[in-house]
């Protein structure tokens, strides 16, 4: 069964702390395994991030066998999930990422990552980076792209037509 993964979930780092917290959960249990009866422990808290994985995905925290399938299961994503690099002139909206992750789930992955990344350079729009081609979506490219009409129209304008 794949992993469904939440809109609250973007990029591997969130993953990757997903492990790490999962790890964590299985450290206190082990802990909790060697302790004396009795003895008080607090146990680590849980992410909202964590959380929802494991609701989505039907999985009990508190069951060993089940923490191991959704440590694998992070893992494969780690490994195998499509990584997309995109890059905005500034920080984007939540909102917007996560109605490109909507889109990027339901048409090409539905693991699928963003590495999001900042590019002043670009103006506005951004940038889409697979692993073989560059999606150029900013207005810089879309101006360079109609440079001589805009020249025309400087010109045309500078010479009252």
């Amino acid at each position: 069964m794949e992993l469904k993964l939440p809109l609250g979930v973007v990029s591997q780092v969130d993953v990757a702390r997903m492990t790490r917290e999962l790890n964590n959960l299985e450290d206190f249990f082990s802990a909790a395994d060697t302790r004396k009866a009795g003895t008080p422990m607090t146990p680590p808290r849980l992410t909202r991030m964590l959380d929802s994985v494991a609701r989505d995905n039907r999985r009990n925290l508190l069951d060993k066998t089940q923490r191991q399938q959704l440590g694998s299961q992070l893992d494969q994503v780690l490994k195998q999930a499509p990584l997309l690099h995109i890059s905005f002139a500034s920080d984007p909206p939540p909102r917007t990422l996560e109605s490109i992750l909507v889109w990027l789930r339901a048409n090409i992955h539905p693991q699928t990552l963003l590495q999001v990344g900042l590019q002043p350079t670009i103006a506005a729009g951004c940038m889409l980076r697979t692993p073989n081609k560059v999606f150029d979506m900013s207005l810089r490219s879309h101006l360079k792209k109609q440079e001589s009409f805009l020249v025309q129209l400087i010109a045309g304008a500078a010479h009252g037509q």
